[in-house]
């Protein structure tokens, strides 16, 4: 490991803009580069991921790179979901039952911006915008680019090479193409897509619903969520099968049936949302997909972090703060291996995937659970308990969604084998009637945790 020989970051989004951040700050001397233009001179296109939920393991990496101030003033704090019924009731389902936990609603822009800008004012950091990586020479630690504007190639060179280069990753399809490596890849996808809209501002700049929650419309099949941004807008985005489903992004083909269709489903937002036909039409339908790869190292001479190793759909607000907390983890392995490259990419892959794997997981059931149950009676039910067990006793017990976001110290992969007992024996104490209104808080709250010992002995969650 030399410090003076460079390093080369394939994407500079949030995971690599924050990587090159970081090893710039341990002295490495860094080459970032980016296949778009520089997004502090061109505007984000329409429908593409505009801002983010933000949580306790994204807060890591910030912190890990001192940025933490400049990034509080870019959050909206969202206490809760906001579900909204048919007839256009609302109620509030809080994230955690202990005081001062909360997500955020964030611009991915403008958190995006803010990384790049403090790389870039480094002197140990150069940034190249409008390359893009064609394929990596994985013995040489040599990556082929081409200038997108003038298309001429160049070949550039590191010590090592991280690919951060996103779901598509460029990097991990020449690391795919070579036998040697026993590359195994895996990528399934929802028979759901996305689609981006918009509620704009009130006249005065004035929120037009809640800002202080992450608003839900569950449907069965379908779904409509919005979040806040900083111009009193919401970035609203709609879950919706691609085809056998009476509507579907394959027969919403007219403004008449789009119109018919949330005017049926989500009559409370059709008033707030003046282009919603415009925007449906002009904005593009996105995939929704899980990647699963290894290894993600090659040769000690390259290593996957972020979406490129483990793209996760977004229903648990966790594919941001996973890839910071990607960051925080390699910064580790820094500390504890040094000096030998492939030493430290093995340790770490070896300790992580486990994680990423857990949170893909998570993340595709929390995508039922919002779609479908987060109006179910009984679910309804467990969350008010929950609620309950971490208000009054905030110290022991933490409910699967707050092991996964707000206890940064607890792992993924721990966070889901607990969490998926705990569901498990709360639901099934409830459905039986074994938590009458009448018992004791505290009472209950040793039966459930009695239960969930059980379920968790008998290994019967994951297998292990």
């Amino acid at each position: 490991m030399n410090k003076d020989e460079p390093i080369l970051i394939i994407g500079a989004g949030l995971c690599g803009s924050l990587l090159a951040l970081r090893m710039a700050q341990r002295g490495f001397n860094v080459k970032l580069v980016e296949r778009r233009p520089d997004l502090r001179k061109v505007e984000q296109d329409a429908g593409k991921s505009i801002n983010l939920a933000f949580s306790d393991r994204g807060m890591k990496g910030i912190a890990l790179v001192g940025l933490q101030d400049e990034v509080k003033k870019l959050c909206i704090p969202m206490h809760g979901r906001m579900i909204h019924d048919t007839q256009g009731n609302t109620f509030l389902s809080p994230y955690s039952g202990r005081e001062n936990e909360y997500i955020n609603s964030i611009s991915r822009p403008g958190l995006n911006m803010l990384l790049i800008d403090a790389a870039e004012a480094l002197p140990n950091v150069s940034i190249n915008f409008n390359m893009s990586c064609d394929y990596v020479d994985l013995e040489k630690g040599l990556a082929v680019c081409t200038d997108n504007e003038s298309k001429q190639e160049t070949k550039l060179s590191g010590q090592v090479i991280f690919g951060t280069d996103g779901a598509g990753s460029r990097v991990r399809k020449s690391m795919s193409r070579h036998r040697k490596f026993l590359f195994n890849f895996s990528q399934q996808w929802l028979t759901h897509g996305y689609k981006e809209l918009t509620i704009p501002a009130g006249p005065n700049g004035d929120y037009l619903t809640d800002k202080g929650a992450l608003h839900i419309w569950p449907r069965g099949e379908d779904m409509l969520i919005a979040l806040p941004n900083l111009d009193g807008s919401f970035t609203v985005t709609l879950f919706l099968p691609y085809d056998n489903s009476d509507y579907c992004f394959n027969n919403l083909t007219s403004v008449e049936r789009v119109k018919d269709y949330f005017n049926q489903e989500f009559p409370d937002v059709v008033t707030l949302m003046p282009n919603l036909t415009t925007e449906f039409f002009n904005n593009p339908t996105g995939p929704l997909g899980t990647i699963k790869c290894s290894p993600w190292s090659a040769n000690g001479k390259t290593l996957l972090m972020g979406d490129a190793a483990h793209a996760i759909v977004p229903f648990y607000g966790q594919g941001m703060n996973a890839s910071f907390e990607d960051v925080v983890e390699f910064d580790a392995f820094l500390d504890t291996h040094t000096g030998d490259w492939q030493q430290i990419f093995e340790a770490y892959q070896a300790h992580r995937k486990k994680d990423t794997d857990a949170i893909a997981d998570l993340a595709v059931d929390n995508f039922h659970e919002m779609k479908e149950h987060t109006a179910n009676a009984l679910f309804q039910e467990k969350r008010k308990l929950e609620m309950a067990f971490e208000s009054n006793y905030p110290n022991d017990y933490y409910s699967k969604y707050s092991m996964v976001t707000f206890k940064a110290s607890m792992s993924y992969h721990e966070a889901m084998k607990i969490g998926r007992a705990q569901d498990k024996a709360i639901l099934n104490l409830l459905n039986d009637g074994h938590l009458p209104e009448e018992m004791p808080l505290e009472k209950k709250l040793a039966l459930v945790k009695k239960e969930t010992q059980k379920m968790l002995n008998a290994a019967n969650i994951l297998g292990d």
